[in-house]
């Protein structure tokens, strides 16, 4: 049974159910980083420097998540975010590396994002610090 969902655009998306059928659909980095709670190199990721208008989308199932509005350059390597809206990301304790952080993941798919932090900038406080190739973009 694949798990059908649809986002804001409408758009009907059929989620791979196991391991192999994400294997398949991802690259070697985006399966490590999306599925496996990876991190990539901080400054290597495609999207770090990005300036340009549009929406961040997941590269494991597509949808939305970030505003090119809402992106800063935070200096952290990844590149960080200050909102986004509460139904496009959920957030979950993460202990692992001996520190307590809060993981960000995809709503739609569950793919491991990065973490949020609560030193950004106004108006919310907040830094979604996210891996580039947990993400796709779709310019203006």
């Amino acid at each position: 049974m694949s798990q059908e969902t649809t986002d804001d655009a409408s758009e009907t998306r059929d989620l791979p159910e196991t391991d192999a059928e994400w294997r398949e659909r991802l690259t070697d980095e985006e399966y490590r980083v999306l599925r496996e709670q990876g991190t990539e190199s901080p400054f290597s990721g495609e999207h770090v420097d990005r300036k340009d208008d549009g929406t961040y989308t997941c590269a494991g199932c597509g949808a939305e998540l970030f505003d090119s509005d809402t992106k800063f350059d935070s200096g952290c390597g990844w590149p960080s975010f200050y909102d986004t809206d509460d139904d496009r990301v959920e957030t979950r304790e993460d202990r692992s590396h001996g520190m307590v952080r809060t993981e960000v993941v995809c709503a739609e798919c569950g793919g491991h994002l990065g973490h949020i932090f609560d030193d950004g900038p106004e108006p919310t406080g907040k830094r979604y610090c996210i891996n580039s190739v947990a993400l796709d973009f779709d310019e203006e």
